[in-house]
């Protein structure tokens, strides 16, 4: 597969049934597990994310969708720069849950793979911390730079390996030992917390990402670390589109 594989799944489409229904399970309890589990940092990620789209934000009359949306907390951060930016998600649970931080009129249900877009409809695309639970990465971006106009931007924020080796090593623990044991007795899914550290060693790392985004069609595309590396945000610009991140790499 070309994308995540949780343990048993052996399709694309058992793949993604799986991530649907985990995440059905912890929606409830996702936004005390995020919070605690990064210590809050998750809030600076997503801040720090508009901020870096925030030229296209200013656009006039620009289209934004916050796709893999989860309970809304970039799509809310989003909405304060512009109010009008949507949100899609395919977990029905998580838009509940979306719904009562930015208002149901914002919000619509829809695989990222399929997105029920016109092609070139949108300015903005962002998905913060879903791209790696995609059932196939290359079909995702080609669906991101499909929705998008000339001029548009793609923000992909996600866990990454750190590349320090010690702090891999304090991280990989924490993720493998302490994450489990703490997510899963918040949410009362442990399994989910023990996909999630599986789910980022399987992932492309970020160079790896940022060739297939430009394979995707993207004319340019830069990536910075965060975090010391547990995170990395990139952000691919379809042709006509404003400068690039002040911090890249």
């Amino acid at each position: 597969m070309k994308g995540t594989t949780p343990q048993g799944a052996r399709s694309e489409r058992e793949a993604a049934a799986w991530v649907r229904t985990m995440f059905g399970r912890v929606a409830h309890r996702y936004d005390l597990a995020n919070h605690l589990l990064s210590l809050n940092v998750d809030r600076y990620w997503r801040a720090h994310t508009v901020k870096r789209v925030r030229d296209v934000l200013a656009r006039p009359r620009a289209r934004v969708l916050d796709t893999c949306c989860g309970t809304g907390d970039l799509l809310r951060a989003l909405q304060r720069e512009r109010p009008t930016a949507m949100g899609s998600d395919f977990c029905h649970p998580m838009l509940v849950a979306a719904q009562a931080k930015v208002g149901g009129g914002m919000l619509f249900e829809a695989d990222a793979l399929s997105l029920p877009l016109p092609d070139a409809s949108l300015d903005l695309i962002t998905v913060a911390f879903g791209f790696r639970n995609l059932a196939n990465y290359e079909e995702g971006l080609r669906e991101m730079r499909r929705v998008l106009r000339s001029g548009g931007v793609a923000a992909i924020l996600e866990f990454s390996k750190p590349p320090n080796k010690l702090f891999a090593a304090f991280y990989n623990f924490y993720s493998r030992r302490i994450l489990p044991a703490i997510g899963g007795a918040i949410s009362g899914s442990r399994d989910a917390y023990t996909y999630l550290p599986e789910s980022v060693r399987k992932f492309p790392a970020p160079e790896e990402l940022a060739e297939m985004m430009r394979a995707a069609g993207f004319n340019r595309v830069a990536f910075e670390r965060l975090t010391g590396g547990i995170v990395a945000l990139h952000i691919g610009w379809v042709s006509g589109a404003g400068s690039q991140p002040a911090t890249a790499s």
